[in-house]
């Protein structure tokens, strides 16, 4: 996609979003945030996998630091989101750099272990610091109070409100990681996962790179975290599970890993599937699994890797066609 395309359809995405807030049902709207917040944790988790190629099972942890810290932030300190997210969002930065600076040493299944590792201890933490996090009962009534900046205060208390914050956020990480992608950054990450010794050998600090990028996809993580506690008023130590860590690296797999929109359709896929399964069926798992694994076994490259090398071997079939009618 050039410039133009992407402007064209990234204001087309936003016109459609705006008119679901506008004019959508109450369930529709709660439907279209949770796609939305999944969408945050995926693009920013894809700019470690898809973009480094670097596996992690420890991503929840950093997502539940997001939660936890805005959840804390919001019945110890106050309850104005302009503090609780940006809380929220710092701890999960500042654990995604200790966490990283050990992983990041080590590629492949080493770097997948350990993160599990670590993301386990986040978990135990949060489970057995009850007088803090609440225990296995996690922290509830979370208020969403209006967003104060001063002078304006912005309400977010109904639903209908607090759709457009979640989706300001939303835009604004689709924006960043879309300049993150086109910039020399992006490209060296791109090239560290198609061979770091090489890369390492230009003179990169490939360990540094790496830590960025993990440092980067914690702090989405963390965001998905705040607006998703936001949502729900509350959390539980479940958001830091390893099964969490699961779902980015899932809709990353559906919509396509080296694509920049395939976390937002995997995202869209992942949610409504699993929305309208659980209506028909209690061994909802097991056929969303099936249905999953068709899917991913159908689509190697995700939904939207497979679609555009689809229209690249037309596209290389065209002139070929061409030259045999005339």
């Amino acid at each position: 996609m050039n410039r133009h395309s992407t402007t064209i359809a990234t204001a087309i995405l936003l016109c459609v979003l705006i008119a679901v807030g506008l004019f959508a049902g109450r369930f529709i709207i709660y439907l279209a945030m949770r796609v939305m917040i999944l969408c945050i944790f995926a693009l920013g988790y894809n700019i470690l996998l898809g973009r480094t190629g670097l596996l992690s099972f420890g991503h929840a942890a950093f997502y539940a630091c997001g939660a936890y810290g805005l959840a804390l932030t919001s019945i110890h300190i106050t309850p104005n989101p302009m503090l609780g997210i940006p809380a929220g969002v710092l701890l999960a930065a500042v654990m995604s750099l200790i966490i990283g600076f050990f992983c990041v040493r080590h590629t492949e299944i080493y770097f997948a272990m350990l993160t599990l590792a670590f993301g386990m201890m986040i978990y135990s933490l949060i489970w057995n610091l009850r007088s803090i996090t609440g225990g296995d009962d996690g922290l509830y009534g979370i208020m969403r109070t209006s967003f104060s900046l001063g002078i304006v205060n912005i309400p977010i208390m109904k639903e209908s409100q607090y759709y457009f914050m979640v989706l300001f956020f939303f835009m604004g990480t689709l924006v960043s990681i879309h300049h993150i992608h086109r910039s020399p950054f992006g490209l060296v990450l791109s090239g560290i996962r198609e061979n770091h010794v090489r890369t390492e050998f230009a003179g990169l600090p490939v360990k540094r790179y790496r830590l960025a990028a993990f440092i980067i996809s914690g702090f989405y993580a963390g965001l998905a975290g705040t607006l998703s506690t936001l949502l729900e008023s509350g959390i539980t130590p479940q958001a830091a599970h390893w099964s969490h860590s699961a779902e980015p690296v899932l809709v990353s797999l559906i919509g396509g890993m080296q694509t920049f929109t395939g976390p937002v359709a995997g995202s869209v896929v992942y949610i409504v599937l699993r929305e309208i399964i659980e209506r028909f069926t209690q061994n909802w798992m097991l056929w969303f699994g099936v249905i999953l694994l068709v899917i991913i076994m159908g689509f190697r490259g995700g939904i939207v890797g497979s679609t555009a090398q689809l229209f690249k071997e037309r596209r290389a079939l065209e002139p070929s066609r061409r030259v045999s009618h005339e």
